[in-house]
């Protein structure tokens, strides 16, 4: 017979343990509702080894694993007290104004059996009335250090811990991140037509269009924050473009210390009115972060001042824009593209209006897609798995969290 030092579910048990619901809280053990109990602390003596304990496994689900890259990692928890299950797709959201009541219930039905649930970043939301339909969970574990999608007040309430993880995959890694990366990917594809042309050629076609030259022209963020200041900064030291950038606080003097600590000239970034920004801009990029303030910024005023000739780029979380706007905008050809990794709704659904072969035919604007694949990256999804993973063994051996959000 085993003894575990971890919170278990114990259906009989003669030895008189007593611990407080706070001394559980203090260990990210699980809430004080479930009746559960921890042997660390106890000796070993045969009075102690006589006690017989009925464990039941406690469930685990790993939710949103697109690749099916978490197997690996979750396959190494102790088969005996822990049983898995991965869902590689996600349902609609709770808190959707779309979603219907069918499919909240659906959300539940699914979550509701599992004793610990294991997201990835934003794509199952947790909002307040969802976590109250589900009275099994005792731990969430979260990827990144911030994550918009979760009320971290209502879990706190519950005594449900939530943690996180960190970007171990790049530290200590000289270069850009991810996220700029596939930024300055879209933005290069976009103006050469790289997917069109692609399409082209294995259609049996040749050269159909012209691509659009970056160089010299200008190139306009919508926020300076770190992402904003690593894209802007690629597009002006390695394509000459002439940055300018506004958000609703920035300053000059902002912005000439944002370029002074990336090694640049002060006057690099300009900071500009919204207007002049929208009006100007060669190529616009949205790197902003997405808030009940942020939510619907950019919308058909803002975009009705763009250059027909012009871009625009959004890489950061699709409400940011007023969806209806910008599918009016480019139905009519209002610019000349759009590239897009982010939408009001994740995923698209089947019968989204982005899914559609005849963007760029007939008038319509040139429009590229990719499913929100900024932060995908293979070293990166398996460091947090690895992570989730060793965050569920220091729970159940009674330790402290890491990267405890809440």
């Amino acid at each position: 017979m085993r003894l575990y030092r971890s919170p278990i579910r114990i259906s009989t048990l003669t030895t008189p343990l007593s611990r407080s619901t706070s001394w559980y809280a203090r260990r990210g053990s699980p809430h004080p509702g479930q009746r559960l109990y921890t042997l660390a602390s106890y000796p070993t003596s045969s009075r102690y080894l006589a006690t017989m304990v009925q464990v039941t496994q406690l469930k685990i689900a790993v939710l949103d694993d697109y690749q099916g890259l978490s197997e690996p990692h979750f396959s190494k928890l102790d088969k005996s007290l822990f049983n898995v299950t991965t869902f590689k797709d996600t349902l609609l959201p709770y808190n959707h104004p779309e979603t219907p009541e069918y499919a909240k219930d659906a959300l539940v039905s699914r979550l509701e059996p599992f004793d610990v649930l294991c997201t990835m970043r934003e794509r199952t939301p947790f909002p307040k009335e969802l976590i109250g339909r589900l009275p099994n969970l005792k731990l969430l574990l979260s990827t990144g250090l911030r994550n918009k999608g979760l009320d971290l007040p209502a879990f706190k309430d519950r005594g449900i811990p939530v943690a996180g993880t960190v970007d171990k995959a790049t530290v200590n890694q000289t270069g850009t991140n991810s996220t700029t990366q596939h930024c300055v990917t879209l933005i290069l594809s976009l103006a050469r037509n790289i997917a069109a042309d692609d399409l082209a050629v294995k259609s049996g076609l040749w050269q159909t269009d012209v691509a659009m030259g970056v160089t010299g022209k200008t190139f306009g963020v919508v926020g300076l924050g770190r992402l904003g200041v690593s894209t802007a900064k690629i597009m002006h030291v390695a394509f000459g473009m002439n940055v300018i950038a506004w958000s609703t606080n920035l300053t000059q003097e902002a912005a000439d210390e944002k370029a002074k600590a990336e090694g640049l000239p002060v006057g690099t970034f300009k900071a500009v009115s919204r207007e002049e920004l929208f009006s100007t801009a060669d190529v616009l990029s949205v790197h902003i972060v997405l808030s009940d303030r942020s939510r619907g910024l950019i919308n058909a005023d803002d975009l009705s001042k763009m250059k027909k000739s012009a871009l625009f780029i959004n890489t950061s979380r699709g409400p940011l824009v007023v969806e209806k706007d910008l599918l009016d905008v480019l139905k009519k050809g209002g610019i000349r593209g759009c590239a897009l990794d982010v939408f009001n709704l994740e995923p698209l659904p089947v019968d989204s209006e982005w899914r559609s072969t005849e963007w760029g035919r007939d008038g319509r604007s040139r429009v590229l897609l990719t499913p929100h694949m900024g932060y995908v990256e293979e070293g990166t999804l398996n460091a947090w798995y690895e992570q989730q993973a060793d965050n569920i063994r220091r729970w159940q051996a009674g330790d402290a969290l890491d990267n405890v959000l809440a």
